[in-house]
């Protein structure tokens, strides 16, 4: 394969820049530069220049041989001065080397897979850990990365394999006198399998969430104080705010870290019969994404308004709003215009969200989903063939599609369709 390279920091100004360089010619650039390869994994000064003697930049160089780097393939890095024109002056003399070639984005990544330095799901990891913005994403995606849901998987096929072992061994020596008969065993197997695979596709929903953020809506009556509040969250006029009902007709977004959880808050068309057609396209849009936030924040102006709006669930809220305009500050009321409330209101929030986040599993997108409950499949119909029919050879063979789903899950087979989307996500550096 060809000899790749990328600028693996940010571009712009900064205190170093970090050309790398993967592949079977990665030390031959240091040749080229007019310096000679330091010892493996050992922090070098070196002068690099241009074939014409120009001095390019002196640099710190790492050598990583092939099997102990990050690609599993003989790599450099440049550790230059930061800025552009620095950078930029050693890439061009990298496109003009023969066999040289600019990394696609993630291909590094690419190529540990392929390597089998990382599985698919901790590429998985480390995509989300770029995009982590917030604690609570960053730790999912440790978990991740740090290979939790692929030492599970791993551990889930060995069972599925010795549970297979233990059916073929029934229908191999069916006719012989065994010591013991093991489909007992492999059947208890089996359930254990099944019910540690469900607990981990039941955390699935809590980790998409921290993946993709939780969505609270704030709902309630035309002019009740939404789009003021949503400006109080985010510190600026991002609602247009009116005396006239109706000024919101489309779902506004703000988004937000809350000690460490990433929340978007929703400001959503007041709720109310109208004879506008756009006007009613916004309440239609606010209660289909009612219907799907986490949480919500119900304001009303008195009692008599509670029960208006979209059926109450026991994680939403009820405050009542225009706390200021009250004779006396209450407990549950809210006021966006002078923040009254408000941090009650986020702690609130907080409380009901941390709990959602403990029931993550390492498990955190559609993909292992759907791996995770075809395996699920595959083990309740072997367990009933056992139970119901006692046909061996249909269990055994449901046994060997549940490892092959787990097998898909960790990137092993058929992952060729999830490919370009995963490794388009991540910088060329990477």
């Amino acid at each position: 394969m060809d000899t790749i390279y990328a600028l693996a920091t940010v571009r712009g100004r900064a205190g170093i820049s970090v050309v790398r360089i993967s592949g079977e010619y990665a030390s031959k650039a240091l040749i080229y530069f007019g310096s000679s390869v330091p010892q493996p994994r050992c922090a070098t000064l070196r002068t690099l220049v241009s074939p014409d003697g120009g001095k390019l930049d002196q640099a710190i160089v790492i050598l990583f041989p092939e099997g102990s780097s990050y690609t599993g393939e003989e790599t450099v890095e440049l550790h230059l001065h930061g800025g552009i024109a620095t950078a930029d002056a050693v890439l061009r003399e990298l496109s003009a080397l023969p066999g040289f070639r600019l990394a696609t984005p993630g291909e590094f990544s690419l190529r540990a897979l392929h390597a089998g330095r990382l599985s698919l799901t901790e590429i998985e990891g480390l995509s989300d850990l770029v995009n982590a913005e917030t604690e609570v994403q960053r730790r999912q995606a440790r978990r991740l990365l740090d290979g939790e849901l692929a030492k599970k998987a791993s551990l889930w096929r060995q069972a599925l394999l010795r549970c297979t072992a233990l059916l073929e061994a029934v229908m191999e020596f069916a006719d012989e006198d065994l010591p013991q008969d093991s489909v007992p065993e492999a059947l208890e197997l089996m359930i254990e399998l099944r019910n540690g695979l469900a607990e981990e596709l039941a955390g699935i929903d809590a980790g998409e969430r921290i993946r993709d953020g939780f969505e609270v809506a704030i709902i309630g009556p035309p002019n009740v104080g939404k789009s003021t509040l949503l400006n109080r969250l985010a510190g600026r006029e991002a609602a247009l705010t009116s005396e006239f009902a109706g000024t919101t007709r489309d779902v506004l977004e703000v988004r937000m870290d809350l000690e460490g959880i990433p929340v978007t808050f929703l400001d959503t068309a007041g709720i109310r019969e109208s004879e506008d057609p756009i006007e009613q396209l916004g309440v239609e849009r606010a209660l289909a994404r009612a219907e799907k936030a986490d949480m919500r924040v119900f304001l009303v102006e008195d009692s008599t308004a509670v029960d208006s709006g979209p059926p109450r669930r026991p994680a939403d809220l009820v405050l009542r709003a225009k706390g200021d305009l009250l004779p006396e500050c209450r407990h549950g009321t809210i006021s966006g215009r002078t923040g009254q409330g408000v941090r009650n209101m986020l702690e609130q929030v907080v409380v009901e969200l941390s709990g959602k986040t403990a029931t993550a599993g390492a498990a955190s997108t559609e993909r292992h989903r759907i791996s995770l409950s075809a395996s699920i499949a595959s083990l309740a119909e072997a367990i009933s063939e056992i139970e119901g029919r006692g046909r061996h050879e249909i269990a055994a063979d449901e046994l060997r599609q549940a490892s092959q789903q787990l097998a898909i899950l960790l990137g092993e087979v058929d992952i060729e369709h999830v490919l370009d989307e995963l490794f388009s996500g991540l910088c060329i550096g990477k």
